[in-house]
């Protein structure tokens, strides 16, 4: 995500570091080369313009403090306008006196609107609210089947019936009450473009239910389009927040960097790929860490503490220090990690100094789900005791993975590697659930 964008200012920040001092001709030098990353980027011109112009004016206005360099004066600099360009706070859910509290999902068509409405029911279940999700798209075909299927993933109810778009919306508030549903997720009906019957049903609803919560959903891969549209659409029905989906695939970050400015409105979330779970909360602070290469460490931990079981961590924790690890904990691991979701995601978390020691090419889903066979393939003396492993027994395990004797060897070579990492880490205290998860990355 967002890596175009994160190479160019790599390269800025790079280059800053080496200023001895801050003069008008570096700064004027830096701001164009911001400018130029920015615009390559597909951010609006008119916001790269303001963006750079206020970088500029404050480090011009900026004394260095003796303890900090030149480089760490700019870069702090760049990072608080990002942060203040991205929208400086994160967006909270505002919620009904009454239940229940509605969110209205509105975009075009394509922006992934129906997924999204499965995404939000899944976050917010694990925000102890209880949902209920409502299409009210009657034209696009299959449209009410495919939230009805997301719906069953999720474990969320749908709400459906074939009256009116009005009829359906107030009729799901009914039924809201009646069930204890105090979340309503409505995902709308999208076009191609803008046009008076779309605006219209939206306009219908909203007068219908009074959402306290409308959505704008927003591809971020198509850049400035999605940043055009949103202030058509917040000129129609005024919308309070936007999510914008793809963004695993965007690697300029033109509409995240463009959208706030321009429409005033925050962003929410962030949807980061196709299943349930891979929904981030928007914080723009991360983000801008993200882009100057410092990684987001924090929601790291928040993944893994997610990913993590407590019980699990400290045995394994007590097993290091009695140098006890076994295969057995080793697949416990890969689980974990599985859990955390894809590792591209992962990686893209990192500060960028380990970032760039990870070749892409090397990250291969499909490995770790053959580890799994191999060591589910052995028996349980087996995972205790690896040296057990001779030959006969390989080409045993091997045929019952479907792997080849081989990939076994190249487990317990990677194996004995961790083994070595835990002796020496056994005198040492570990501080929390990342440490220990950490030793199997």
């Amino acid at each position: 995500m967002l890596d175009q964008i994160q190479e160019g200012f790599g390269k800025v920040v790079k280059k800053i570091k080496g200023e001895g001092k801050i003069t008008e001709k570096n700064i004027r030098e830096t701001s164009k080369e911001i400018r130029r990353v920015l615009l390559r980027a597909d951010v609006n011109y008119k916001v790269a313009k303001k963006f750079t112009e206020r970088v500029k004016e404050k480090a011009l206005g900026t004394e260095v403090n003796q303890s900090l360099t030149p480089g760490q004066v700019f870069i702090k600099i760049i990072n608080d306008e990002l942060t203040q360009l991205l929208g400086n706070k994160n967006y909270n859910l505002k919620t009904a006196t009454t239940p229940p509290t509605i969110i209205l999902l509105a975009g075009l068509q394509g922006c992934g609107k129906t997924t999204l409405a499965a995404k939000l029911a899944q976050h917010y279940t694990e925000q102890n609210y209880t949902p209920l999700l409502v299409p009210v798209d009657v034209h696009r075909p299959a449209a009410v089947q495919q939230l009805e299927k997301l719906g069953s993933r999720v474990e969320t109810p749908v709400y459906t019936n074939k009256n009116s778009v009005e009829s359906r919306v107030k009729g799901a508030v009914d039924f809201s009450r009646e069930n204890n549903n105090d979340l309503m997720i409505i995902d709308t009906a999208g076009r191609l473009h803008i046009d008076e019957e779309m605006m219209e049903e939206l306009h219908t609803i909203n007068n219908s239910v009074d959402p306290e919560n409308i959505m704008f959903v927003a591809d971020g891969l198509t850049g400035q389009d999605a940043v055009n549209t949103a202030t058509k659409f917040d000129e129609e029905i005024d919308f309070d927040a936007i999510t914008l989906t793809k963004m695993d695939s965007d690697t300029r970050g033109g509409a995240a960097l463009s959208i706030v400015e321009v429409t005033n409105k925050p962003i929410a979330f962030l949807s980061v790929g196709e299943e349930p779970d891979q929904l981030e909360v928007f914080h723009p602070d991360r983000i801008a860490d993200r882009i100057l290469g410092k990684g987001d460490v924090v929601s790291l931990v928040e993944k893994v503490q997610d990913a993590v079981d407590e019980k699990e961590a400290m045995e394994l924790e007590e097993k290091i220090r009695k140098d006890k690890f076994t295969l057995e904990d080793y697949l416990k691991q890969i689980r974990q990690m599985k859990n955390l979701g894809p590792l591209e995601n992962i990686i893209d978390l990192l500060p960028g100094s380990l970032k760039n020691q990870i070749d892409s090419a090397d990250i291969d889903e499909d490995q770790i789900d053959k580890i799994e066979a191999i060591i589910l393939s052995m028996t349980p003396q087996e995972r205790s005791n690896p040296s057990l492993l001779k030959r006969s027994r390989k080409r045993r395990v091997a045929k019952g993975s479907g792997t080849s004797v081989e990939d076994i060897n190249m487990l317990l070579k990677q194996y004995k590697q961790l083994k070595k990492m835990t002796k020496k880490m056994g005198n040492m205290k570990i501080p929390d659930k990342l440490s220990s998860f950490g030793l199997g990355l």
